[in-house]
């Protein structure tokens, strides 16, 4: 049996789930707010749930803000550019994990960097990204103050247009090689980031082993097919339009990509100050500092942009920190 918190705005519904043949149904029911059991509020459930199955789904009804038609026009527009090589930015096939090549014509499976200031439609992806309402979930789900957030990454996954696709199961921190001792010490570290997918079209690519995030890998895990399209207790994450789903990016997972299917989901992370120095530095390896000084802000409202503005100062600061340190770390080296 594997559960699912569905958060509305009031009250909370639990998703009941069971799993037959590998195949997970799910079936809603509303909780009375007057039982004293019930989650004292969305943002509690919200993290009870991540805490317990690795994965939250929020309701669009959450984020009333979300330009929902918007954001597909420039998603869409976003899209043509990177598939016709006029975006630079992208996730090619067959290749899973970055580095990628910008050469978009063996087909493309996501585009990078939302809100880099040479996208035309940056300022509807900012909207989205520092949404007022997401990032209160996103402080809560990580643990910590909004003012300790920091600005990370906001890509997009697509529809291939080269055939169907699938990624391999994986941790996204973890690698498949380390050491069963290795890998639960590391799973029960405390994570200072958080990741999200936002649908902009119905999406079920996402699949998921819930309590996964918690434990090693089961023999069976360890050594299956890495594209094992039937993995026990695996869970299909169907989000409708709108929705979003908090996950663990140390929840062994994988994405299922359709061609035939419409997709546009925005994949976003925000972090804290309280995160590693290798954190940031992952971060900013993907290119993000290379432009995320020359960002503007300006045509966010004027509290939305003093937000934006802090969590990309506090990302700054702590890039100038891993600058500082690779220099005095290569100085002694040279002095050794």
């Amino acid at each position: 049996m594997a559960t699912v918190i569905d958060i509305p705005t009031h009250p909370p519904t639990l998703n009941d789930s069971t799993t037959t043949n590998n195949t997970t149904t799910t079936t809603t029911t509303t909780t009375d707010p007057t039982d004293p059991n019930s989650p004292p509020n969305p943002y509690a459930a919200a993290r009870k749930a991540l805490d317990r199955d690795g994965f939250v789904i929020l309701p669009a009804t959450l984020f009333p803000s979300f330009d929902l038609p918007k954001l597909r026009a420039a998603a869409t527009r976003l899209t043509t550019l990177a598939r016709a090589g006029d975006w630079p930015y992208i996730r090619t096939l067959p290749k899973q994990f970055p580095p990628w090549s910008s050469d978009a014509s063996h087909g493309i499976w996501g585009i990078q960097h939302l809100l880099h200031p040479t996208n035309p439609d940056s300022l509807t992806f900012q909207a989205s990204y520092f949404d007022a309402e997401l990032l209160k979930y996103a402080s809560a789900l990580i643990g910590c103050a909004a003012d300790e957030l920091v600005m990370e990454l906001y890509n997009m996954l697509i529809r291939p247009t080269h055939g169907p696709w699938s990624l391999r199961w994986h941790r996204d921190d973890i690698p498949a090689t380390t050491p069963p001792d290795e890998e639960l010490h590391r799973l029960l570290q405390p994570s200072h980031h958080t990741q999200w997918n936002l649908a902009l079209y119905p999406d079920s690519s996402l699949v998921v082993i819930p309590h996964s995030h918690t434990r090693g890998r089961t023999p069976r895990e360890r050594s299956c097919d890495p594209y094992d399209a039937a993995l026990p207790g695996q869970k299909v994450v169907r989000l409708r339009e709108g929705e979003v789903v908090f996950y663990n990016n140390n929840i062994l997972h994988r994405g299922v990509y359709d061609e035939r299917v419409e997709r546009a989901t925005l994949h976003g992370s925000i972090g804290s100050v309280g995160g590693s120095k290798v954190r940031a530095r992952n971060v900013l390896q993907h290119g993000v500092g290379e432009w995320v000084g020359r960002c503007d802000f300006a045509g966010l409202g004027e509290e939305m942009r003093g937000v934006a503005e802090g969590m990309r100062g506090r990302l700054v600061e702590l890039g100038k920190v891993i600058v500082v340190v690779a220099v005095v770390c290569s100085i002694l080296l040279f002095l050794n």
